[in-house]
């Protein structure tokens, strides 16, 4: 199967992806009878272009070389240049739209109008933007469903970890009662310092300086970031049907040294979870930090990386680990997710 991309959005995850289909192409088509060609990338500072015979990838990572930028792209015949993101998605012959445009988690715009308008024109969509399966879920699925596509997002929970795959796939068949996860390796990596007795000030500094944490931590140390990822687990594998309203949420800027001294004390962990629970036909959810006991499987979990939990009634408790962000990592997840449509 063919397949033609736009690319809204060309920040690292965008760089990254393009990067792994540059040097697995001939693996692709070999191993998976798959071909993925760029023919639009769309972004705001970057620049855009488009082709319908496709992008020279080679052109397109030198121009970045050059000057992080798309606008020293040379000309070729059936180039076109300037066009805006909603643009690229109406006039683009793409039969994928991948949204990586920056994530508003409180409106999701404008990548549910990025994603309703691709979806609307028949073409599938892959994001890794929390934004619009936060806020548009359900619409968004129903109008894909309407125009014989497919809407997939993979990359919004645990970056190319399957989190969300894995349990609709693998654990098919089991009815998944309750989840719990470490979805944030930023306060995971900041609470596993503040364990050794660092202060919480000095431990937001670290992670800021090693790339984990934002100039602006907001939604890392309040525990936002978790919130998005509950809803979207919440809704997607349990059937639910919550908003970020009905998440209580607490993060770690309350925690202090106290606290932390407490929890050594009596031999557990603090680590700042998110979860859901089916309580009849509620779901219902929260994000919090929590005293996990040493044999609780989460525990054990350090640094930025990533864990949850599914607790099955047929095998129990199954538990997944691994990257919950990555420019490599969820560049995979937007690889894996246009394998799908392949597959499908």
């Amino acid at each position: 199967m063919d397949h033609k991309v736009a690319l809204l959005g060309f920040g690292g995850v965008g760089q990254g992806f393009l990067n792994i289909i540059h040097e697995k192409k001939e693996a692709l088509q070999t191993q998976y009878g798959q071909s993925i060609e760029v023919v639009s990338i769309s972004d705001l500072s970057k620049g855009t272009l488009h082709n319908d015979s496709g992008l020279d990838m080679d052109k397109v990572l030198s121009c970045l070389q050059e000057d992080g930028t798309l606008h020293h792209y040379t000309d070729e015949p059936g180039l076109e240049k300037g066009w805006d993101t909603m643009t690229t998605v109406k006039k683009s012959n793409a039969t994928v739209v991948v949204e990586l445009t920056p994530t508003d988690v409180e409106t999701g715009q404008p990548a549910i109008d990025h994603c309703t308008a691709a979806l609307s024109s028949g073409k599938h969509v892959v994001t890794t933007n929390k934004g619009p399966v936060v806020n548009a879920y359900r619409e968004l699925q129903q109008l894909a469903a309407r125009n014989n596509v497919g809407m997939f997002f993979e990359g919004t929970v645990m970056s190319g970890t399957p989190a969300l795959s894995m349990p609709r796939e693998t654990l098919a068949g089991n009815d998944i009662q309750k989840i719990r996860g470490i979805l944030n390796g930023t306060t995971n990596s900041m609470l596993a310092e503040m364990a050794k007795g660092i202060p919480y000030e000095s431990a937001l500094k670290n992670a800021q300086s090693k790339g984990y944490a934002e100039a602006d931590p907001t939604n890392d140390v309040k525990g936002y970031d978790v919130q998005g990822k509950v809803v979207i687990l919440a809704n997607v594998l349990m059937g639910g049907n919550v908003t970020r309203d009905d998440i209580p949420c607490q993060g770690i800027s309350h925690l202090t040294e106290a606290d932390i001294t407490e929890a050594k004390r009596q031999g557990k962990t603090w680590k700042l979870i998110g979860a859901i629970e089916k309580n009849g036909k509620q779901v219902e959810g929260y994000v919090r930090p929590e005293k996990l006991d040493d044999e609780d499987p989460l525990a054990s979990i350090s640094g930025p990386t990533n864990a949850i939990s599914y607790q099955c009634d047929l095998l129990g408790e199954i538990t997944l680990t691994g990257a919950g962000a990555g420019i490599t990592e969820t560049g995979y997840a937007v690889l894996n997710d246009i394998l799908t449509i392949g597959r499908s």
